[in-house]
């Protein structure tokens, strides 16, 4: 049974610039009938249910906005499934189509599509410090072909663990799943490392990275680090953690770590606490963005939007089979129980 338990709490980090302002309701809503052809290069795969609804979400916005495939918009979609050469080879096709605007989905895709082309606008989701990795000159004016949403920081692995800290504190020691290949493709989830370590030494627990960069590498790494007592897991968001992540929640059922997760569907299929952004409040801004590209907007004068609030989620059933209390305090500010 899901509960949702809303405090006036919320993790805020600032919105610089927000959206631009908008149309009319009455320009928004009736757009010209000549074919427009947008790109949406996703860096999972297309059977993934959180990259269709994902998706959907981002169609569904468009045709709010007037844009109905079909009828006046086209889109080309390319799932590369979390490979980087797929994702290179893809977009190197998208840029060959020369679409209007591209959807660029996580860091990794949006460093292929930069590289492919620099006139084509790029309106960018699930991509962490586009700043400090030189995707953009600036979160307020981001100039060139690139704008769109943040959805973490690179200080998240330190606010991850102390949550994690909080739920179960008789963990000493805990292994955040660190790939390297998404590392050296934009960022991916060793971004997080310098603030988890830091926090991990102002806690006293001790960090683990663990690079691993296939399932059967991560299943060895983690019943290695489960053979000693008070051990935890906090998983990053990266690409390879999403593919993996029925496998991640087994694991750690399995070896009795208690684990942290970026997002809410990990949570829903067994994992312990998730404290994150909704990735599906994100595809509708996007999509907002994209109108304003077709209708003559640069994408270089919409300033990059960060995140405004977090959901804390807990699964009460996998907290029980871990031997965990959660405290009563943590369950008034979680947004939703999972029991």
């Amino acid at each position: 049974m899901l509960l949702s338990r809303h405090t006036g709490r919320r993790e805020v980090i600032a919105l610089l610039g927000g959206t631009a302002v908008g149309l009319p309701l009455g320009a928004r809503a009736q757009q010209p009938d000549r074919m427009r052809r947008i790109g949406a290069l996703m860096h999972i795969s297309e059977s993934d249910r959180e990259g269709q609804a994902r998706i959907k979400a981002f169609r569904q916005s468009l045709e709010a906005l007037g844009w109905v495939e079909g009828r006046n918009l086209t889109i080309e979609y390319r799932w590369t499934g979390g490979d980087p050469q797929r994702a290179r080879s893809a977009a190197s096709e998208m840029a060959s189509l020369a679409p209007e605007v591209i959807l660029s989905h996580s860091g990794p895709m949006l460093s292929a599509i930069r590289d492919a082309t620099r006139t084509v606008p790029i309106v960018f989701v699930q991509v962490v410090d586009p700043v400090g990795q030189g995707f953009v000159e600036s979160l307020a004016r981001p100039g060139g072909n690139i704008t769109g949403f943040t959805h973490f920081e690179p200080e998240m692995g330190g606010k991850w663990l102390e949550i994690l800290k909080e739920v179960a504190p008789q963990v000493r020691r805990v292994a955040m799943l660190y790939n390297p290949r998404s590392a050296a493709e934009g960022a991916g989830s060793g971004i997080y490392l310098r603030s988890f370590e830091t926090i991990a030494s102002a806690l006293a627990v001790h960090p683990v990275a663990f690079a691993v960069r296939d399932p059967t590498e991560m299943e060895r790494s983690l019943a290695a680090f489960a053979a000693e007592p008070n051990g935890g897991l906090l998983v990053p968001p990266d690409i390879f953690n999403t593919t993996h992540r029925e496998e991640i929640i087994a694991l750690s059922a399995r070896h009795r770590l208690p684990a942290i997760y970026p997002y809410r569907y990990y949570v829903l299929s067994g994992g312990l606490i998730a404290y994150g952004v909704d990735l599906l409040e994100l595809y509708p801004r996007a999509a907002d963005y994209v109108d304003r590209i077709l209708k003559g907007a640069r994408p270089g004068d919409l300033p990059i939007a960060q995140p405004t609030k977090f959901q804390l989620i807990v699964n009460l059933k996998t907290a029980k089979a871990l031997g965990l209390t959660i405290p009563e305090s943590f369950l008034l500010r979680a947004d939703e129980v999972i029991e």
